[in-house]
């Protein structure tokens, strides 16, 4: 039978009064703790529990009596270490099943969560109501103020372009903001916003055609929702919901679309362009310029196409969409471009969009 005698101090949860002495075992249920100054307490082994956080972690209490401690002084024979209630070194239900397949378990549920969450958008987006979805898109639009170019010039030529290319289905508004950047962005509830240093860098109404049509083609696909609740689940399951994502229009912009989302939209653009009689060369001219300008073939834009297709990829698709000899009819006039590139410098109530 194993005996075992170890230095201990101990609270009896009674008074505040610190005991020391010996813990005493015989190989039995029950400790047996003797005070220097004769106090004697038996203690069954089936009573205490670790104290795993607070004051005096690593010692032990009683089930029956919380403010009662034990501390050990000395070294505990393995016999007896092997009778007392031991802590929670990850957790309980981590302990029981084995740190290594607890790592393989979480890492199953975690790869099943963000397949949910990367591939439910795709079936859940396109049934969100259309009504929620245009609420979400006035509301962005409120959040611009008065940061939106108009000129009756201006947005007649834009009505023009948009029946030209969705003339079935024609979206709410095309709007220009008054923003410095190479970029266009679709909101939802059918609208389309593109910045005026887009416009700017254009160089005739085809390729502005262009960019256009792709935007109109994520909205007739749905692809805004589908990717603002990629993007809010994924906020969700990397740490909490973060109440700025999708809340304003730098956050649809920086959204990221998947890449087959991309290559429909710009399906569709170039089916638009060829319904409307628009030449695609204008589109993948402005792809052209992108590609120079991100650095060459090897590199992608950090704008526009940002998790797009390479630039090269779909200059090509437009470049070859293009019938030799065919006459092609401008998307808009001179006068119409020229309305819709002078907009913002045109609107004198147009406030610019300070980004800092």
């Amino acid at each position: 039978m194993e005996h075992a005698s170890v230095p201990a101090f101990w609270y009896d949860g009674q008074t505040a009064r610190r005991h020391e002495g010996t813990v005493e075992w015989s190989g039995g249920n029950d400790l047996r703790l003797r005070g220097h100054d004769g106090s004697l307490i038996n203690v069954p082994l089936a009573d205490l529990v670790f104290v795993e956080r607070g004051v005096m972690d690593g010692s032990y209490s009683r089930k029956a009596d919380d403010g009662f401690r034990l501390a050990f002084t000395g070294t505990v024979p393995d016999a007896l270490a092997a009778r007392l209630p031991g802590g929670q070194k990850f957790g309980k239900w981590i302990d029981g099943l084995g740190l290594p397949k607890a790592a393989v378990l979480f890492a199953g549920i975690s790869a099943a969560l963000l397949a949910i969450v990367l591939t439910a958008p795709t079936w859940l987006g396109p049934r969100v109501p259309p009504s929620w979805e245009r609420k979400i898109g006035d509301a962005m639009l409120g959040d611009m103020g008065n940061r939106l170019c108009h000129t009756p010039e201006s947005d007649a030529a834009l009505k023009k372009l948009v029946e030209r290319l969705d003339p079935d289905r024609p979206i709410t508004r095309v709007g220009i903001a008054n923003i410095d950047m190479v970029n266009a962005v679709a909101l939802p509830g059918g609208q389309v916003l593109v910045f005026d240093g887009l416009i700017q860098e254009s160089e005739n109404p085809d390729e502005l055609a262009g960019v256009i049509g792709h935007e109109i083609g994520h909205v007739r696909e749905r692809h805004v929702m589908q990717a603002l609740l990629r993007q809010f689940g994924l906020s969700v399951l990397l740490g909490g919901i973060n109440s700025d994502i999708g809340s304003g229009i730098f956050g649809v912009a920086a959204m990221s679309y998947s890449r087959d989302a991309e290559r429909e939209a710009d399906t569709f653009s170039a089916s638009q362009l060829e319904r409307s009689n628009i030449s695609p060369k204008g589109t993948a001219d402005f792809f052209e310029y992108l590609k120079e300008e991100s650095g060459g073939e090897g590199q992608e834009w950090a704008g526009w196409i940002a998790s797009h297709p390479m630039p090269k990829e779909r200059e090509e698709m437009f470049r070859k969409a293009v019938v030799k000899g065919h006459a092609y009819t401008p998307a808009l006039n001179k006068q119409e471009y020229t309305a819709i590139r002078d907009a913002c410098t045109n609107d004198p109530d147009v406030e610019e969009f300070d980004i800092f």
